[in-house]
């Protein structure tokens, strides 16, 4: 039997577009774009400010980080696929509305908070390379995210963002034109040298705090319902078991790609910015556009330029997920329809959302925020919803109740419990060293 309208928002009714993804819609699904956009400005900030204050001291953190995010996007994708519905539509079903209200809020700021800085940060990105203000390519940045969420459907829209992970690629680039010692690389990628002082845990926490983020389950899990609804001959796994073989292995290869890449151009933006600030004695580092701009004498213009468009690029990407991911948590608890691919006026509420979140964020640009300061209440906000938040995925992909044959066991189970504790060390490193 289908579950109604009323208890799913994300119904198949939404859009009648029955064939499957061909050329690189099926080479780029949920995961990889999730991934992609984990690498955000704001992210590439962070990355920065490790490879300029520890050099090539920090990159093991990628390796071990690495299945840690792909425990937890796989539970949050299988939750979507098997169920037909987003995470908090999960969510709602199974916990009581006083536990679940408190998260989507704190994750509706945060993703704000997120999306001003990322704005921020882009326009500065293209002031580098282009004349004029700053504040006019942040506002004409954010007011074109908007209009493209709200007034272009699902399935167009996507393909956009799928050709703007190509963005990453400037950062693979970058790294190929300053001198690299790989040996030392080597080294400290397999070799961690572990301390505990203040500045090496606030950097961990700070890495890991940015690559496993909860705006990421939230997009992952929506996003496999939107490509779910957008094919006639998919029906989810908890209807249609037969399809699973096919699904949940395209899950799996999807989003371990999706991370791969997420981590790779995050190891070598710790890597540049290591070999060239860090070497020529530059340990500070407050934004991703600050970082392009100090490249320019030490790693040369074009290099500088690169890195810069790079922030564009994926800042385009980032922004759509970071509002996308507020307006399905906040349209999912409050039932209201929510669907990229349905058009303002059925999806009134789910719109509003991302469209206030974008606005707020751009505006934070014009009032004298300080984006350091925002970022780091950010980094506070979601690593205390984050705990809570796995610990509830993970109860929700284990019930039988909720994913029927398909509840996770064994090693995925094990690594998504582990991923929990390790986000709770954070929090709890976070509070020790603030």
């Amino acid at each position: 039997m289908n579950p109604s309208p009323a208890s799913v928002p994300n119904h198949r009714s939404a859009n009648a577009h029955g064939d499957r993804k061909k050329g690189l819609g099926a080479l780029i699904g949920p995961g990889l774009l999730t991934g992609a956009s984990d690498d955000d400005p704001s992210g590439i900030g962070t990355y920065s400010q490790v490879g300029a204050q520890f050099g090539t001291g920090m990159l093991w953190t990628m390796l071990f980080s690495y299945p840690l995010m792909v425990a937890a996007q796989l539970v949050c994708a299988r939750i979507g696929r098997v169920t037909g519905k987003g995470l908090a539509g999960n969510l709602r079903e199974h916990y009581p509305r006083w536990a679940l209200y408190p998260l989507v809020l704190l994750l509706l700021a945060a993703n704000t908070i997120n999306i001003g800085a990322d704005l921020g940060a882009m326009g500065e990105g293209i002031h580098l390379l282009l004349p004029g203000a700053a504040g006019w390519y942040t506002a004409g940045f954010g007011l074109l995210s908007v209009l493209m969420e709200v007034l272009v459907p699902y399935h167009r829209y996507v393909h956009v963002l799928k050709w703007l992970t190509l963005a990453l690629l400037a950062y693979l680039a970058t790294g190929f034109f300053v001198k690299i010692a790989w040996g030392q690389v080597l080294r400290d990628t397999m070799l961690p040298r572990l301390t505990l002082d203040k500045a090496a845990i606030t950097a961990i926490v700070a890495i890991l705090g940015t690559t496993i983020s909860p705006y990421l389950f939230f997009w992952q899990a929506s996003q496999e319902v939107e490509d779910l609804d957008a094919c006639d001959e998919d029906q989810p796994l908890i209807e249609a078991p037969q399809q699973a073989g096919e699904q949940l292995h395209r899950i799996g290869i999807d989003t371990y790609l999706g991370m791969g890449a997420s981590n790779v151009v995050a190891f070598f933006i710790i890597l540049t910015t290591a070999a060239t600030l860090h070497a020529h004695g530059v340990h500070d580092i407050e934004s991703a556009a600050q970082t392009a701009q100090a490249l320019k004498p030490v790693a040369g213009s074009f290099a500088s330029a690169l890195f810069a468009m790079g922030i564009v690029g994926t800042g385009l990407l980032a922004v759509p997920v970071l509002a996308g991911s507020a307006a399905y948590a906040v349209g999912e608890t409050m039932q209201w329809t929510s669907s990229l691919e349905s058009t303002p006026g059925k999806a009134r509420g789910f719109y509003a959302v991302i469209a206030i979140a974008t606005l707020a964020g751009t505006a934070m640009n014009f009032v004298h925020v300080n984006p350091i300061k925002a970022l780091f209440w950010t980094a506070v906000i979601n690593g205390v919803i984050a705990v809570p938040m796995l610990a509830a995925v993970m109860l929700v992909a284990a019930k039988e109740q909720a994913m029927g044959r398909f509840a996770i066991s064994g090693l995925l189970r094990a690594l998504g419990w582990l991923t929990t504790a390790v986000m709770a060390a954070c929090v709890i490193g976070m509070i020790a060293t603030a």
